[in-house]
C-alpha cells in the first residue's frame, strides 16, 4: 500500500497553510481589501533591483547550455567561493568553498543536514527551542530522530537554561537555533550564544560524541536598529549553518540557499561528505543553476527593510496600546502576541469575525499565543487596526 505517515502529512496541511488557503477563499468571496491575512511569511517588499539586473544579464549574456545545465552536485565552485569570501569578510566565519553545499532553500538545507548527522540505527534526539517553526518536527522525524522541545523564557524568549540542561542527554545529536526567530522575531543575544556554546562543549565532553549546532538562518539580515545576530561558527566549532535567500531578497518561490559546515569541526570532512551523501539520497542533484549564478551579484543585498520596520512599529505600538501583550521583535517579520484566553484556536476563531486571520501558536510548541506575519502592505495594517481594536474590546482589554 502506501506510507500512512506520509498520507497523514499530505491530508493535514500545516496550520499556516490551512489559514493561507482559507484566506484565498475568503478574499474571493468578499474582496482582498476586506480580509486581513497575517498567516504566511511571504515577503511583500519587492526584491532589490540587483536580483532582476543579475538575472537579465545572465539570461542575455550567458549561453543557455552553461546557464541552464547541471552544476556540480554541491553547487558551482565559483558561487561557493563567492559565498565563502562574503561570509569571511562580513562575519569572520572561517568559511571555505569546500564546505559549502548549495540547496533548494532552507528546508532542503535542514533536511539534508539532519539526514547527514543522524544514524538510523540509533535512538537520537534533536533539541528545538520553543516556539519553533513547525516543520522542524517533520524534518527531524523523517531523518529518524525525536524532536525534543525546550520552552524559552517569557517575556524575553531567550533560552531556559535549567530546562535545556535537563533535556541534554547521551541521545542528543543536535540543537537547532533559529535567530531571528520564527515566530517571535526575537534575536538570541551574544550572552545567550556564549552560554549555549559553553553548555554544548561540556555536554560533548560528558557524553563523548559531537553535538551539532544547526543554525537555521533565513532571517539573518532582517534585523532592526543596532541589533546584531551572532555568527555561530565563531562561537562553537561543531556548527552547521542552513541559510536561505528567500527572505533577504524576497524570492521565496525560487528556493535557493546553502549549507555551511564549519571547517573548524573535528570531523568536518566526514560531515561534509555525509551532507553530499544525504543530498544524493534525498534526490537533490543540484540547486537551480540560474539562481546559483545570481548569488554572487546579490550577496549582502536586501529588500527594503525600512518597510518591515515601519510595519513592525505600527503594529506593535497599536496592539500594546489596545492591551495585548507581545514579544519585542528585533528581527524577522513576525509579531508573537499572547492571547487573552488560554485556547489560541478559540481566539483565532473569534478574530475571524473581524476578518483577522492569525496563526495559533500550538503547532509552534508554545500554546497561548498567535503569530502575526506583518510582511504585508502597510495599508493592510492600517485598515486592520479597527478590527484589532474591536477584538480587544470584546475581551475587555480596553
Amino acid at each position: 500500500m502506501i506510507s500512512k505517515k506520509m498520507e497523514a502529512l499530505g491530508v493535514k496541511k500545516s496550520v499556516i497553510r490551512e489559514i493561507f488557503e482559507y484566506a484565498k477563499k475568503r478574499k474571493a468571496e468578499i474582496g482582498n481589501e476586506n480580509v486581513f491575512d497575517y498567516s504566511i511569511g511571504n515577503p511583500s517588499v519587492p526584491s532589490p533591483a540587483d536580483v532582476k539586473e543579475a538575472l537579465l544579464t545572465l539570461l542575455m549574456e550567458t549561453d543557455s547550455v552553461s546557464l541552464h545545465g547541471y552544476t556540480s552536485a554541491q553547487g558551482d565552485l565559483s558561487v561557493r567561493t563567492a559565498i565563502a569570501d562574503y561570509l569571511n569578510q562580513t562575519y569572520e566565519a572561517g568559511a571555505s568553498p569546500d564546505y559549502i553545499y548549495l540547496t533548494v532553500g532552507a528546508a532542503a538545507a535542514l533536511t539534508i543536514s539532519m539526514s547527514a548527522i543522524l544514524d538510523d540505527d540509533k535512538t537520537e534526539e534533536i533539541i528545538a527551542f520553543a516556539p519553533f517553526f513547525p516543520e522542524y518536527k517533520v524534518f527531524a522525524e523523517k531523518a529518524g530522530a525525536k524532536l525534543v522541545t525546550v520552552p524559552c523564557t517569557e517575556p524575553d524568549f531567550q533560552i531556559d537554561w535549567q530546562a535545556f540542561e535537563h533535556a541534554l542527554n547521551e541521545n542528543t545529536k543536535a540543537v537547532i537555533v533559529n535567530s531571528p526567530n520564527n515566530p517571535t522575531g526575537v534575536v538570541l543575544s551574544e550572552e545567550t550564544i556564549f552560554h549555549l556554546s559553553a553548555s554544548l562543549r561540556r555536554a560533548e565532553e560528558r557524553f563523548g560524541h559531537p553535538i551539532y549546532l544547526i543554525a537555521d538562518e533565513p532571517y539573518r539580515e532582517l534585523v532592526y536598529g543596532d541589533v546584531k545576530v551572532p555568527y555561530l561558527t565563531r562561537y562553537y566549532d561543531d556548527t552547521i549553518v542552513c541559510y536561505s535567500f528567500s527572505k533577504s531578497l524576497s524570492i521565496p518561490g525560487e528556493r535557493i540557499g546553502y549549507i555551511l559546515v564549519s571547517p573548524k569541526m573535528e570531523h568536518a570532512k566526514s560531515v561534509y561528505a555525509a551532507v553530499l551523501g544525504a543530498g544524493r539520497a534525498l534526490g537533490f542533484v543540484c540547486a537551480p543553476a540560474l539562481f546559483q549564478f545570481m548569488i554572487p551579484h546579490c550577496l549582502g543585498k536586501t529588500a527594503d527593510l525600512s518597510i518591515y520596520n515601519q510595519n513592525r512599529e505600527l503594529l506593535y505600538e497599536a496592539l500594546t496600546a489596545y492591551g495585548f501583550t507581545c514579544a519585542n521583535p528585533d528581527g524577522a517579520f513576525y509579531l508573537f502576541m499572547k492571547t487573552p484566553e488560554p485556547d489560541a484556536y478559540a481566539f483565532c476563531e473569534k478574530a475571524k469575525k473581524y476578518e483577522l486571520l492569525l496563526v495559533p501558536s500550538d503547532d509552534f510548541g508554545f500554546p497561548g499565543y498567535v503569530r502575526i506575519a506583518y510582511c504585508v502592505t502597510t495599508e493592510q495594517i492600517k485598515r486592520s487596526l479597527p478590527a484589532f481594536e474591536a477584538l480587544a474590546k470584546e475581551y475587555h482589554l480596553i
